[in-house]
């Protein structure tokens, strides 16, 4: 065989593991995946903003996990709320009933994102936060950070990780607020104003 064939060094097409990806549009994202809220919850929240990277510029192909506690404080513990077609077995999307928490929300094609979910509760000394999962091109390990909202303020000189961070990295991990319950908040992925990120051991 020779190399210009399937099986030769340069006929193979790159798979996942060959290559950084990003593969996120791939059985990842499901209908209604930033709609986390049950349907008219009074406590619904919606959350918003841009993945931006070192140069400021938008990332258009970013992958967003988003979870967090209920409005009192306790972690979700249904088992899902995905609904399938019977006839395809394809994904209807979540039932608007159950809430489970976490969901997950692809940038568009200006970088933007968004989740609409309760807003969390307080969790023992923790200020009220939702948890972010963050891929993107050029990234080989995700990255972790927090969104914590502005009215916590009091919550937040108590709070482990804020208390411990200096005031311009701390505000990289508070949303804005925009009114009517609508929060703005970017991930810079680094440069100047980098989000603070977490790492779990």
């Amino acid at each position: 065989m020779t190399a210009n064939g399937t099986n030769g060094p340069g006929g193979v097409p790159p798979t996942p593991s060959h290559t950084v990806g990003p593969f996120y549009g791939y059985a990842l994202p499901f209908p209604g995946g930033e709609e986390i809220a049950p349907l008219g919850h009074p406590d619904t929240v919606t959350v918003h903003g841009y993945v931006l990277d070192g140069a400021g510029a938008p990332v258009p192909d970013a992958f967003l996990e988003v979870w967090g506690a209920g409005p009192d404080g306790r972690v979700p513990t249904a088992d899902g709320s995905m609904r399938r077609d019977p006839a395809s077995g394809g994904h209807l999307g979540r039932n608007g009933v159950e809430f489970t928490g976490w969901g997950r929300a692809g940038t568009d094609a200006d970088g933007h994102w968004y989740a609409r979910t309760l807003r969390p509760g307080a969790r023992g000394r923790s200020a009220p936060y939702l948890s972010v999962c963050v891929f993107a091109r050029g990234l080989l390990v995700h990255l972790f950070t927090r969104i914590y909202l502005p009215e916590d303020t009091a919550a937040h000189a108590a709070d482990p990780l804020l208390s411990g961070l200096a005031g311009e990295r701390r505000a990289t991990l508070v949303a804005r607020d925009e009114g009517r319950a609508t929060y703005r908040f970017d991930i810079r992925l680094q440069g100047e104003g980098e989000t603070v990120f977490l790492e779990y051991q």
